[in-house]
């Protein structure tokens, strides 16, 4: 029994608990470094695994990167993609100047997200919850086959009453309802408030079901961040707004401020695409699965008068297409870069090409909320003002509520409006859509826009000198948000 006792010594549990630790961060490190993140993401999940063994490891288990695999449903894709690829070249002649690089954005965004230059024949910036419910409230009532929804957050309040007895009063004229909601964002949407949907003969899916148990590894940190509506497939809807009261502003004062775009024409088919293979995906069917009422689906559209592009991203989809194409308009500014988001944590290549643009002459100004709805995301955002300004970046900070809304206005041709933050959740691991519109059609609208809400905003002071305490939690702030 002595050699029990020496193994249970005070020196040899130290031994084998110093062992063990440096076996598991050995291992931790091996599976952290094979996911290939992005650098600081995984210093930052080096540094917390490390520091907490066992902690450490639960987070990781349950947020940290995972390789998430989605088949696109092909025919579908290539269906679409066969009527609109003798028409390119008539999109490409329409599109203002010849701007090479307008095409070259065009080609990345196709090349990356594989969708290709579609038209609108129509579109409405829609500004605020109000505007934007009064918009869909109409499409929907105007619907004759279907109506196809999905959202990061459908509130269960007044607003999300109204339009779930709607979906109910056309889903009983015979109205084919899709409703896919993200499990999460969606949490509060109970089996007793969807049972009258459902029973009107409407179908109702969750994105990624966070319960333990349905999955050998959860995909917690895995949202569909996307806001789509789509009806009898002909007008379109995508932006920021969410069904919520808290983006009203006819039921709350202090609403959200947001921007969502009412589309119509050829474009709205890719946007029904994303939705299909959503909800597939959702309901883990074969994506080869075509429904019978196709054409009903993807109605055959003529060319508009306004080029415009779906871009997707998100985990399932290494090649970051929203996150490219951002930084690819970037790139391509000659006067100006106008951005609003609502949270702004860049990478290092985004905080480059938006002070390298700045530092070229182009008016680059940035519009935030002064507060958001996270402390912590506030605070992340602002350890990036003093390298903006310095570098001639104009900040604003959005005064009169929160502000929600996600645009970027490129000179007088590029337009990028839908759900994306500029952030590092949006760019790498939410389920995202955004449209991105050629000519000065959506940029003339974004920039009316933009204008106008700075008679709301404040510009944001340079602030050479910052106490200790302030300049240690920004650095905290910058080396852990990507864990956000």
């Amino acid at each position: 029994m002595d050699w029990i006792a020496s193994l249970l010594s005070q020196e040899h549990v130290k031994l084998w608990l110093s062992v063990g630790w440096t076996l598991y961060v050995i291992v931790v490190s091996v599976w952290i470094l094979l996911q290939r993140s992005q650098p600081v993401a995984t210093l930052s999940w080096l540094l917390s695994m490390a520091a907490l063994p066992v902690v450490g490891l639960v987070i990781y288990y349950f947020l940290g990167p995972q390789r998430m695999k989605r088949q696109r449903i092909k025919r579908l894709r290539s269906r679409k993609r066969s009527k609109v690829r003798a028409s390119i070249q008539r999109l490409r002649e329409r599109m203002p100047h010849g701007d090479a690089r307008l095409h070259q954005v065009a080609q990345l965004v196709a090349a990356t997200s594989d969708f290709p230059l579609s038209t609108a024949s129509g579109m409405q910036l829609l500004v605020g919850g109000a505007a934007t419910f009064d918009a869909i409230a109409q499409a929907v009532t105007t619907a004759r086959h279907h109506v196809h929804l999905e959202y990061y957050i459908y509130e269960p309040d007044q607003t999300g009453t109204a339009l779930r007895d709607l979906l109910i009063d056309k889903a009983r004229q015979g109205v084919q309802v899709r409703l896919l909601v993200d499990a999460l964002g969606s949490k509060k949407l109970g089996r007793q408030f969807l049972k009258p949907l459902l029973d009107a003969g409407a179908e109702v899916a969750r994105f990624h079901d966070s319960k333990v148990g349905r999955r050998l590894r959860p995909v917690v940190n895995f949202r569909t961040h996307r806001k789509i509506l789509v009806c009898d497939g002909q007008v379109g809807f995508t932006g920021g707004v969410n069904v919520t009261d808290e983006e009203n502003e006819r039921i709350v004062a202090n609403a959200y401020h947001d921007v969502h775009l009412r589309v119509e024409g050829a474009v709205v088919n890719w946007l029904q695409t994303v939705f299909m293979e959503d909800w597939a995906y959702a309901l883990e069917k074969k994506p080869g699965q075509l429904p019978a009422d196709i054409e009903e689906l993807l109605p055959e559209q003529g060319d508009g008068d306004i080029p415009m592009q779906v871009i997707t991203s998100g985990p399932d989809n290494s090649l970051q297409a929203i996150y490219r194409a951002h930084l690819a308009a970037i790139h391509a500014a000659d006067h100006r870069v106008w951005l609003t988001t609502p949270y702004f944590v860049p990478t290092e290549a985004a905080l480059a090409a938006l002070t390298n643009a700045s530092l070229r002459g182009v008016d680059v100004q940035i519009l935030v909320p002064k507060k958001s709805d996270s402390i912590f995301v506030t605070a992340a955002a602002r350890s990036y003002f003093d390298e903006l300004i310095r570098c001639g970046v104009r900040v604003h900070e959005f005064q009169a509520s929160m502000l929600h809304s996600k645009t970027l206005v490129v000179d007088d041709n590029i337009a990028i409006i839908g759900t994306a933050n500029f952030d590092y959740r949006s760019f790498f691991l939410n389920y995202e859509v955004c449209l991105i519109g050629y000519g000065p059609q959506l940029n003339g609208e974004l920039a009316r826009q933009f204008e106008q809400d700075l008679g709301s905003a404040q510009m944001v002071q340079y602030k050479s000198e910052k106490r200790f305490s302030r300049r240690l939690f920004d650095s905290v702030a910058r080396l852990t948000s990507p864990l956000l």
